[in-house]
């Protein structure tokens, strides 16, 4: 009878001490699906990350690009990570922005890079504060 308490109590006290994480897992996951820009991004004429240009003076306008936008503390994190692509001095912004200003910041510190033949802004709107 002894064994069979002591069993028991060894049971009760692993059910009691079962993380509430794994219990309510379910129930407090938060569903992150960005399944749709996933498609999108396979489609051949969307640009990524992959299809930037090796030459010197497109890797360069990249990384100028990149250097303006992480040094403007107002742009949100978001906004700091962008898509940069640089093909023959054409530059893709890919990527979502807080609000229309933020596009707008974006896009003008953008246009004063030189080298830049032109640029396709592709950037996404998330919120519509301004």
């Amino acid at each position: 009878m002894n064994k069979i308490l002591f069993v028991l109590m060894v049971s009760m006290t692993f059910i009691a001490c079962e993380s509430p994480d794994r219990s309510n897992r379910s129930m407090n996951k938060v569903e992150n699906d960005n399944t749709g820009k996933n498609i999108r991004d396979r489609d051949d004429a969307a640009k990524t990350s992959f299809n930037q240009s090796e030459n010197e003076s497109d890797r360069t306008i990249t990384q100028k690009i990149r250097q303006i936008i992480v040094d403007d503390d107002s742009l949100s994190t978001n906004a700091k990570n962008i898509k940069i692509i640089t093909i023959n001095g054409v530059v893709t912004l890919r990527g979502p922005v807080a609000n229309a200003q933020e596009k707008e910041i974006i896009v003008s510190k953008v246009s004063r890079v030189p080298g830049i033949q032109n640029v396709d802004n592709q950037l996404e709107i998330t919120r519509n504060n301004n």
